[in-house]
């Protein structure tokens, strides 16, 4: 069954610690992290110190997604404050699969991203050193964009991929998934599904009775 992975990009930081446990104590797994430099990405957001803060009172999955230009530079700094896995964008690095070793290098799982605009081909030739294949399904940078339907032909063509070559790599999906759109975007082979404001805007133990739901009717 796929799992959710709630982007704290979308959480209330003044009650960030309450919220991450609430998420918890709904069942969830995962922790999406965005880390986005000013440079690779127009934002800003956060970095070592927040993650570094939150590891010590959470038990979660820290997935931690580099939206970073040239990420080699932060990997073991990342590591050492608790990243349990690290996405890097193929479009970021100047040596793609020196980048990935490095992460595989520290013991932890690694992925890789590509942008919308990016021909999904630009990932294939690394398909057997991750774990994950992460699809941006919204421009990276900024929350609350709707979904690019476009973009969903990356999943399939993905987990067609790894079912005819017996890849063992996951399929994780990011940016304007909703409760609405959550069933289709589970069924094509989506393996874990980040989620900001469905998740996050009103009542986070609601919203995530009703993710679980639709995933449930969609597995």
């Amino acid at each position: 069954m796929s799992q959710i992975a709630p982007s704290i990009l979308a959480a209330d930081f003044n009650r960030l610690g309450s919220q991450i446990r609430e998420l918890e104590e709904n069942d969830v797994r995962i922790l999406h992290i965005d880390v986005m430099d000013g440079m690779f990405v127009p934002s800003i957001s956060f970095g070592m110190p927040v993650i570094s803060s939150i590891r010590k009172e959470s038990k979660l999955f820290f997935d931690v997604h580099l939206m970073v230009k040239e990420p080699m530079r932060y990997i073991e700094e990342f590591v050492k404050d608790g990243a349990d896995s690290i996405t890097i964008h193929v479009e970021a690095c100047e040596d793609v699969r020196a980048t990935l070793q490095k992460v595989k290098e520290q013991g932890i799982q690694c992925g890789i991203t590509l942008n919308p605009e990016t021909p999904v081909e630009a990932v294939v030739p690394y398909l057997e050193m991750v774990d994950m294949v992460l699809v941006m399904s919204v421009h990276p940078g900024f929350g609350g964009q709707k979904l690019i339907p476009e973009t969903l032909k990356k999943v399939e063509y993905l987990a067609g991929l790894r079912e005819d070559q017996n890849l063992g790599f996951k399929i994780e999906i990011d940016g304007g998934v909703n409760h609405k759109n959550l069933g289709e975007v589970v069924s094509l082979g989506v393996d874990i599904v980040v989620a900001g404001t469905a998740v996050f805007r009103g009542d986070i133990t609601e919203n995530m009775k009703i993710v679980k739901e639709v995933m449930a009717d969609a597995s």
